[in-house]
C-alpha cells in the first residue's frame, strides 16, 4: 500500500500544465475512458450534474478559439487588469490560445446547474459546483494516468458563446475548458516548485 500510494504521487507530482501540444491522434477510447473515469466522481444525491462534451472536428476547434481569443484579448487589456497581466508574465501566456485547434481533442465541462425532467421539469442537483469540482479533480488524475497533457483554461464570458456553438441546454454551464493531447516536442513548462507537505498538511492525533 505505502509503494503504490509513493508510485502514484510520483506519476501525479510529474503533471504540469502544457500549452504546447502536438496535433498527434490519441485513440478515442483512452479519451472515452478518461471521461468514464471522471464519471466515478461523488456528487450531491449521486444526480451526477456534469457533462462533458469532447470535440475533435477542427471547424468547430477554430471557432471555439476565436471565441476564446476574442473574450480573452479583452480579458487581458481591460477585465483583469494590470496585476493580473504582470503575474502571468513569467509563464509568457497571452489571449492568443494556439492549442485550442492544435489538440485532438478539447474537453468542455459543463456543470448542469439543475436537472430536467422527461417533462420539463427541473430536477435539484445539489452542490453541483462542488461535485463538478471534484469530477474535475478525477478528469485531470486520469489525463496523467494516461500520459497526456492539458492545461486548465476558463474561458471568461465565453460560455455563453460556446453553449450556443455546442448546442447545449439552459441548464448547462461552462466551467473549464481542456485541451488533450501528447506534448508537442519542442514543448516546454515552467520550472515550478510546489510547497512541501508541512505548508499543505496539518496532523491532528
Amino acid at each position: 500500500m505505502i509503494e503504490r500510494a509513493q508510485r502514484f504521487y510520483e506519476n501525479m507530482n510529474a503533471r504540469r500544465s502544457v500549452r504546447s501540444l502536438s496535433s498527434e491522434p490519441v485513440p478515442l477510447d483512452v479519451i472515452q475512458n478518461i471521461i468514464r473515469t471522471a464519471g466515478t466522481s461523488p456528487s450531491g444525491a449521486h444526480t451526477e450534474p456534469w457533462t462533458f462534451v469532447v470535440v475533435s472536428n477542427k471547424g468547430i476547434k477554430a471557432q471555439i478559439r476565436q471565441i476564446v481569443e476574442a473574450e480573452e484579448e479583452i480579458n487581458y487589456r481591460k477585465r483583469m487588469g494590470n496585476k493580473w497581466v504582470e503575474d502571468l508574465k513569467k509563464f509568457k501566456v497571452n489571449w492568443e490560445k494556439p492549442y485550442l485547434d492544435v489538440a485532438p481533442y478539447l474537453i468542455i465541462v459543463l456543470r448542469q446547474a439543475y436537472g430536467l425532467g422527461e417533462n420539463g421539469e427541473r430536477k435539484t442537483h445539489y452542490y453541483n459546483e462542488i461535485s463538478v469540482s471534484i469530477a474535475v479533480g478525477l478528469l485531470l488524475t486520469a489525463v496523467q494516468n494516461a500520459g497526456l497533457v492539458t492545461v486548465t483554461t476558463t474561458p471568461m464570458n465565453a460560455g455563453p458563446a460556446l453553449s450556443t456553438l455546442l448546442g447545449r441546454p439552459v441548464n448547462e454551464k461552462v466551467v473549464l475548458l481542456l485541451p488533450v493531447g501528447y506534448p508537442a516536442k519542442n514543448a516546454t513548462v515552467p520550472d515550478l516548485k510546489r510547497k512541501e507537505l508541512d505548508k499543505i498538511m496539518v496532523l491532528v492525533d
